[in-house]
Order: C-alpha cells, then structure tokens, then sequence
C-alpha cells in the first residue's frame, strides 16, 4: 500500500508488537538489500506440505499491488514457486512474494529484480494436486496473517500491520518518523544518556 511504501519495519516495529513480526528466518532472497522493499495488502495462500498448486492459482487471482503470503506448513523440501511463476506474478503487477518455505530458479528472479521474502532455495518442485481456499488466515514466519493486512518487507524484516489498524499504525509510525527526523544525534545522546543512567541507578528496568 502507498501509505506504507517508505515507511521502514523498524519504525513499524516500535509501534507495534512482537506478535506482529515475523521471525528472523524469512529473508530477502532476490533482491539487493538497497532495494529488498516490499509493501501491500496481503493475498493469503495456505498449501500443505509438498503441493503449490494455490500459489500457481493465485498469481492469476491477487489484485495488482498485493503481496501474496503463502504458508506451507512449514514445508522445507518443496519449492512453491519458480522462475515462471514469478516472472508472471511480476508482469501481472504482484508487488512480491512472503513465503514460509523455499523457492526455486532464484537467479531468474533476481535478474528481474523481483522482490521475494522465504526460507531458502531448493530445486525440487511441489506437486499440484490439493485445492486449499485463497485469502483465509495463515500462519507465516510465526504471525497469524488475514487476508488484507499491509505486509511491510525491506532488509530489516517482515512487519505485518492489522488491516483494522491500518490509519492507527500509519499515523503512529508516521509521528515517530518526524520526531526522530527533528533530534539531533547531539539531542537524542543527551536523552538516551540520561534515561541509561536512570536505569543502571533504578535497577535496570524500563517498562
């Protein structure tokens, strides 16, 4: 979404909890780190272990500008998508892949400069045989995920803001950015100095 599209996940992060970002194993693969950003209203895809065939279908069903989440059950030994697919989803305006799994052809795609957050990489394809609903809650890098939540991806991690929060977070993080913007690093070391010392005299506990 262009709301979020330069506001950072750490910022997100601040505003937000622990639950709502997803776990350290689900990286950029395809993308240099300068331009590993990705924002979007989540196309949700849920394939059980072995089989890609929803991933295939999605492609052709998420609106331009969706990120399509995919959770595999946990799935290390399948590919859910390749070259192909991800040339398409890239053609047809897909804003980018978040997979909790593995993909394959990842030169292909990162020729194109397709933006794709997973697990890894490894050749062999899944099968496509098992027909699972698109745009249901999935479980993707430890957080649940609804269809059309805003998905925030750059090289510092994967943040997922709750479509009902949506205007709630954008401002929010939208004030942190500004105060930060307008500190100094002389100002922001004089506070941070002053609040470590606090600390370190009341015990070492901030709430």
């Amino acid at each position: 979404m262009d709301t979020f599209a330069n506001v950072p996940t750490t910022t997100l992060a601040d505003v937000l909890t622990r639950e709502n970002v997803m776990d350290t194993g689900i990286r950029a693969l395809t993308v240099t780190s300068a331009a590993a950003r990705l924002a979007g209203p989540a196309f949700t895809v849920r394939c059980p272990p072995g089989d890609n065939l929803m991933v295939h279908a999605a492609i052709y069903r998420a609106e331009p500008g969706s990120v399509i989440v995919v959770d595999t059950g946990g799935d290390l030994d399948y590919a859910v998508a390749g070259g192909n697919v991800m040339a398409v989803a890239q053609r047809r305006g897909i804003a980018g892949f978040v997979i909790d799994g593995v993909i394959r052809d990842l030169a292909e795609a990162r020729e194109a400069g397709f933006p794709v957050f997973a697990r890894g990489v490894i050749p062999i394809p899944g099968a496509k045989a098992v027909i699972k609903p698109h745009n249901v809650t999935v479980h993707c890098g430890g957080v649940n995920v609804h269809a059309g939540d805003i998905v925030v991806a750059d090289e510092e991690g994967i943040v997922v803001v709750p479509v009902a929060r949506r205007d709630e977070v954008f401002a929010a993080a939208r004030a942190k950015l500004a105060k930060d913007e307008a500190e100094t690093l002389d100002e922001w070391e004089a506070a941070h100095r002053t609040r470590i010392d606090k600390l370190l005299a009341d015990g070492g506990f901030e709430g």
